[in-house]
């Protein structure tokens, strides 16, 4: 079962960005709208046939994140079914980010 990430657990980890590998897999328009910086967009249709495209470096955390979490766990578990380690679902999503962490970052519906 995958793993989850807190809002505060993330941000201390980006405290060192080289030792996170940041995935969204929200639609296109969400992302344009909203995003992490520096996460590649991976949207929760796509995975499968792109997942070779989520490529982690050394001993970089892959962090998963959608809107509120299910879409991110669910690709957690994909990837994780596909063997990839270090890996996690953001807690609440970016939404949760938003509240938690930075309320810089817009929230929508």
């Amino acid at each position: 079962m995958p793993r989850t990430i807190s809002p505060s657990e993330l941000a201390e980890l980006l405290k060192d960005p080289k030792k996170v590998f940041l995935l969204d897999v929200r639609l296109p328009v969400e992302h344009e709208f909203v995003a992490l910086s520096q996460s590649m967009l991976i949207p929760l249709h796509e995975l499968p046939r792109r997942f070779n495209e989520v490529v982690a470096e050394g001993d970089q955390e892959i962090v998963v994140y959608c809107h509120h979490g299910v879409r991110s766990w669910q690709a957690a578990l994909f990837l994780e079914q596909q063997g990839f380690q270090n890996l996690f679902s953001l807690d609440g999503g970016i939404d949760a980010w938003s509240i938690e962490i930075d309320p810089s970052i817009a929230r929508y519906r």
